[in-house]
């Protein structure tokens, strides 16, 4: 189906190489995944295949074909005969993806306009039929609405739907999974897995081995621009050769196992150093002075059919000084919605937050402006939520101008300590974000968070989006950081592995109700609401997946019985 041989890609007529001469191959029927971190050149690759890496690139293959066609040739009407058609494509960034002047039915249906000859009433059937098997709750609603009305995960099932409305031969999926929490990434890669016929396709970019062991049959490892290891799934997974190849792995088990990252080191009062647990007791706990308090908290919002949802129904929770509160739960759950609630982002239709026992609804502008230096966020995107105009030295000095900082050179010198404090360079402070990893800028991004002093640190989806490898010194920093100052933590997550490693308790919502809260052993070990055994049990991991007459056999390193157990 696809060959490639020395594929070669730059931008610019003097800008390096970002992919080096790689050659791979996808056979009919076949799954191959690009494996890298942020940087590798996979989804540059990926893109090489759909004529989109943009007008300044260069690329130039000894073999670049598409069931026997070669796409060296290609001309830009030669590719939109192909794209939706013949080639689906699914991007990472759904909502920079997906056109914010048309409503989701219309992207679905975009590629059934275009490649066949279904009447409009036929097209918005076939997407209605399309977001549902994507896992989208009430499709005739989300039919209407915009991009921006929906959810990170809501918004790259409506992409994936659309990718798929023309059944292509080769689907492209670029980070498929990445924004969604477990049960619906499980509902994803149901069907991704459902698509894998002896007559279609796939190529998977991932940083995620937990997905690319469910869905590929072969792997290839990407680094720096080159492929440094290739070959059958069973055989990189259980017998890696390259070291970059065992670094990546090690990334994935370490935030899959449950007890790594839960110990830190701390001074004993002899004046030695041991490891003690970074989770609070629960005796520990009940003495710490509440910091934020929510008292039956309901917000909702009008629908584009003049209905009223709940967003938030009922909720209530205490965050006490030092401790890390863990919010689960899927897309839509009200996550959000909550986190705005308590910055005094939206006003609540009843219920109260309170802030080291003060009423945000009773202070006045001046009063909540001032208290606001005290609870600081950070958020899924840096990059979005940056001025692309400003340098780090800029973003930084905003935040540090409230927290009284005066003078620029006074300002830098700040900048610089709080770079260091998240393990950057300083000389990083005269680069604008997008010349910084995804890595750099979730970095900054806790400096500015961190530069007005608060005791209260919101983290919203913080990793969601980073390879496993720098998801792991994420949570290892903010952890430390959370140890070092004393602060307390609502850290709000879809990814269970992330919740775990990083919070003292954890509170399961979903369609905006509180389903189950208590400790994270306690919710992790002895889970009680059905809703909470179906996420951990959605959670993928890592392993060795086989199809064998139709039917799904798991084999990662288990025993026989526990695999037909996990088949079944």
């Amino acid at each position: 189906m696809v060959e490639v041989v020395d594929l070669r890609v730059r931008f610019g007529e003097s800008g390096k190489e970002v992919v080096k001469g790689i050659s791979f191959s996808i056979r009919r029927g076949e799954c191959l995944a690009l494996v890298g971190e942020s940087g590798s050149g996979k989804s540059v690759t990926a893109r090489t295949l759909v004529g989109l890496t943009g007008r300044r690139s260069q690329v130039t293959a000894e073999r670049l074909q598409f069931d026997g066609a070669d796409l060296r040739s290609f001309r830009e009407a030669d590719w939109r005969s192909i794209r939706g058609s013949q080639i689906g494509f699914v991007m990472q960034d759904a909502l920079g993806s997906l056109d914010p002047l048309r409503t989701v039915g219309e992207e679905v249906a975009e590629p059934l306009r275009l490649h066949t000859k279904l009447d409009k009433r036929q097209r918005a059937e076939r997407a209605i039929d399309l977001l549902r098997s994507v896992g989208m709750p009430e499709p005739e609603t989300r039919l209407h609405q915009y991009p921006h009305q929906l959810s990170g995960g809501l918004r790259q099932r409506a992409l994936i739907a659309s990718a798929l409305a023309c059944h292509p031969d080769l689907l492209l999926a670029d980070e498929p999974t990445t924004a969604l929490d477990a049960a619906v990434q499980a509902q994803v890669l149901d069907l991704l897995e459902s698509l894998q016929t002896p007559q279609r396709s796939m190529l998977l970019v991932s940083h995620d081995f937990a997905v690319v062991s469910r869905l590929a049959d072969r792997v290839a490892v990407m680094h720096h621009g080159e492929i440094v290891e290739q070959g059958p799934l069973e055989q990189i997974l259980h017998d890696p050769q390259h070291p970059y190849t065992k670094s990546l792995l090690g990334a994935v088990l370490s935030i899959q196992k449950r007890d790594q990252g839960r110990q830190r080191v701390a001074q004993t009062a002899d004046g030695h150093f041991a490891l003690r647990p970074s989770e609070m007791t629960p005796a520990l706990a009940r003495q710490a002075p509440v910091v934020v308090e929510a008292n039956n908290l309901i917000k909702s919002f009008v629908l584009p059919n003049g209905e009223r949802r709940k967003a938030v129904s009922e909720v209530s929770f205490a965050l006490r000084k030092g401790e890390t509160l863990g919010i689960v739960g899927e897309s839509g759950s009200g996550k959000t919605t909550l986190m705005r609630m308590i910055l005094g982002l939206e006003k609540p239709d009843a219920g109260d937050v309170r802030l080291n026992d003060r009423l945000w609804a009773g202070m006045t502008p001046a009063e909540q402006r001032a208290e606001r230096r005290r609870i600081q966020v950070v958020f899924q995107d840096p990059l979005a939520s940056f001025d692309p105009r400003y340098t780090v030295a800029r973003v930084l000095a905003e935040p540090l101008e409230i927290a009284g900082y005066r003078t620029a050179a006074a300002a830098r010198a700040r900048s610089a300590e709080l770079l260091q404090m998240v393990r950057l360079d300083p000389q990083l402070l005269d680069r604008r974000p997008i010349e910084l990893s995804g890595g750099q800028r979730q970095r900054v991004a806790i400096a500015r968070a961190l530069a007005p002093q608060p005791d209260i640190l919101i983290c919203d989806e913080p990793v969601s989006a980073l390879d496993v490898s720098v998801q792991a010194q994420i949570l290892d920093l903010l952890v430390d950081l959370k140890d070092r100052l004393g602060l307390s933590c609502l850290f709000i997550s879809h990814d269970l592995g992330v919740i775990h490693r990083v919070s003292d308790r954890i509170m399961v919502m979903k369609d905006g109700v509180v389903v189950e809260s208590g400790g994270v052993h306690e919710v992790f070990d002895n889970p009680q609401h059905v809703y909470t055994q179906a996420l951990l049990s959605a959670v993928p991991q890592l392993g060795v997946r086989k199809r064998v007459a139709n039917s799904i056999v798991v084999g990662s390193g288990q025993n026989e019985e526990e695999g037909e157990r996990d088949a079944a």
